[in-house]
């Protein structure tokens, strides 16, 4: 079986991809880097302007949860159902480097950010800085990697436990975020505000 971890060139071509998608969101206007002027390593408060804003926060977990999800999709495709014939699964991360930048270009476009503040607990969310996104994508690559060498179980695991521990540290995690973008609860809002 072939392996799902990059070679030279498709690290390359992820590499590629995430800086084309960095200036795609500098195109539609997001800003590089907080607008505070500085760049954190770790930004910890939730309700306020500089989330999402730096190098790493509390929703980098649910950036590492993606990769580890992406692995077990690219897992499935390539090693359970061979849907790709020959295709080599070496291209698994750039497809999911593909996907993840999707996700960032959607999570700022307007319709999202309108959508975050009306529903979730980010009522002043403004979007992501390029640093940010960029970030996110490198903690969902960690995510791919470290699924690469763990095994299934292990990841199920790590998952689990980042899932817990964001719930009990800010009340939010990649469940609840999802669940309120698309069907949102009250009570769970109302829950998450404390």
């Amino acid at each position: 079986m072939q392996s799902l971890l990059p070679n030279r060139r498709s690290a390359v071509l992820s590499l590629v991809m995430a800086l084309a998608i960095g200036a795609v969101l500098l195109a539609m206007g997001r800003v590089p880097i907080c607008q505070c002027g500085t760049v954190k390593l770790w930004h910890g408060l939730v309700q306020s302007a500089e989330n999402s804003q730096h190098i790493a926060d509390w929703y980098s977990f649910s950036h590492v949860i993606h990769g580890l999800l992406f692995y077990f999709f690219a897992h499935l495709l390539w090693r359970r159902w061979r849907w790709f014939g020959g295709r080599p699964a070496i291209w698994a991360l750039p497809i999911a480097v593909a996907f993840e930048g999707f996700w960032e270009l959607l999570e700022n476009s307007p319709v999202i950010i309108d959508r975050y503040r009306a529903v979730t607990m980010s009522y002043g969310y403004a979007g992501d800085s390029v640093v940010n996104s960029l970030s996110d994508i490198g903690f969902m690559v960690l995510g791919f990697l470290v699924a690469s060498r763990l095994p299934a179980w292990a990841s199920v695991a790590l998952a689990l436990a980042f899932e817990l521990f964001t719930l009990a540290m800010i009340r939010d995690n990649l469940t609840l975020n999802v669940l309120m973008l698309v069907w949102p609860v009250d009570a769970i809002r109302v829950w998450q505000a404390g």
